[in-house]
């Protein structure tokens, strides 16, 4: 690790821009998950709890926000990135590369800040505190408000709240450390109430979301004798439905539950945004086996190494034998690193 790659020397960079700074724009990848919304309604909190002026981007395609994340649709809020871009500083936040927001303008800041937790950043910005230990990016900000002695808010600690436990899959992924429970012990001390946040995440569901995990259940295929758990939606899938786009959020967690499986994919036509056309590709590992990172990045893409995703133009049947031919090289690897054939 460089001397600029240190997280104990970039965490005080970023937090003398935070002090010194007076404009920000916040931004994250597409389709921001309750992570990036959760980390940008908190570090949004917190600056303009230091009397910043700051706003936060989500492009026009990943609106309206899914219904568990619309809470955070708050004042400062934009789809259209401010003509003053160039002055402002810009906060990344988990985003592993620039290239995942498609607002390009966002990249023109003189001061571009990248605050992550994926051990496959691109190191994109002017200053790059990425943190791979940390649970998720919330921990991030979490720390850098400690950092600053700003106690959270109620607002603020369950935007962090959200972060953590979505990133976390509620305490059950393998980033749960126990800095992870201190934190959420924290949070809940400031005024969180985990029940309704629970409800409203995970069972405050609409019929078109219930409708459509019925669809995705009788899609399941079974590759390479039960390894890869596949379900393919269409854009017709989620019309019959009267599913919106956000409403696939889920389905994967029951793919990666299927015994004898070692990876879960969902593919999910994308129906807006510049990427309209193409499919989404959501990967999750069920053990150290496989690192589904190394198989989006392969696309594009990145993730963690048992979370990951890519968007693809690739039809059906060439994604498939993409998927089973990558997977296959890392479940058959021989001794001295040669792949071997994958299973039929």
């Amino acid at each position: 690790m460089s001397a600029a790659e240190d997280p104990r020397l970039t965490r005080e960079l970023v937090l003398d821009r935070i002090r010194e700074g007076q404009r920000f724009i916040l931004a994250s990848h597409e389709k921001p998950d309750g992570d990036a919304i959760g980390s940008m309604a908190a570090m949004h909190g917190l600056l303009t709890g230091l009397g910043k002026d700051s706003v936060m981007f989500i492009s026009p395609g990943d609106l309206p926000l899914p219904d568990e994340y619309a809470a955070f649709a708050q004042v400062g809020m934009i789809s259209e990135p401010p003509p003053d871009v160039k002055s402002r500083t810009v906060v990344f936040l988990d985003c592993g590369n620039v290239d995942r927001n498609p607002a390009g303008v966002l990249r023109d800041a003189s001061q571009l800040l990248n605050i992550d937790h994926h051990h496959d950043n691109t190191r994109f910005g002017t200053i790059n505190h990425v943190v791979p230990e940390a649970s998720c990016t919330a921990e991030i900000v979490w720390d850098l408000m400690h950092a600053l002695s700003f106690p959270p808010t109620p607002e603020i600690a369950e935007a962090l709240y959200v972060g953590l436990i979505t990133d976390t899959g509620r305490f059950m992924y393998e980033n749960t450390s126990p800095r992870a429970h201190e934190m959420a012990a924290e949070l809940i001390e400031a005024g969180v109430d985990v029940p309704a946040v629970y409800r409203r995440l995970y069972e405050d569901m609409p019929l078109g979301r219930l409708a459509l995990l019925g669809i995705a259940l009788t899609r399941i295929q079974l590759l390479d004798s039960g390894e890869i758990a596949l379900v393919d939606l269409s854009g017709a899938d989620f019309a019959a439905a009267g599913a919106q786009e956000g409403d696939s959020e889920g389905v994967i967690d029951h793919l990666r539950a299927l015994r004898g499986a070692k990876v879960a994919v969902l593919v999910r036509e994308v129906m807006r945004g510049e990427r309209a056309g193409q499919r989404k590709v959501s990967l999750r590992a069920i053990d150290e086996e496989v690192d589904v990172s190394l198989i989006a990045r392969a696309q594009g893409g990145g993730g963690h190494t048992r979370a990951a995703g890519f968007s693809t133009t690739m039809e059906p049947e060439q994604l498939v034998e993409f998927l089973r031919a990558e997977v296959g090289a890392q479940l058959n690897s021989l001794p001295g690193g040669q792949p071997a054939a994958p299973v039929a």
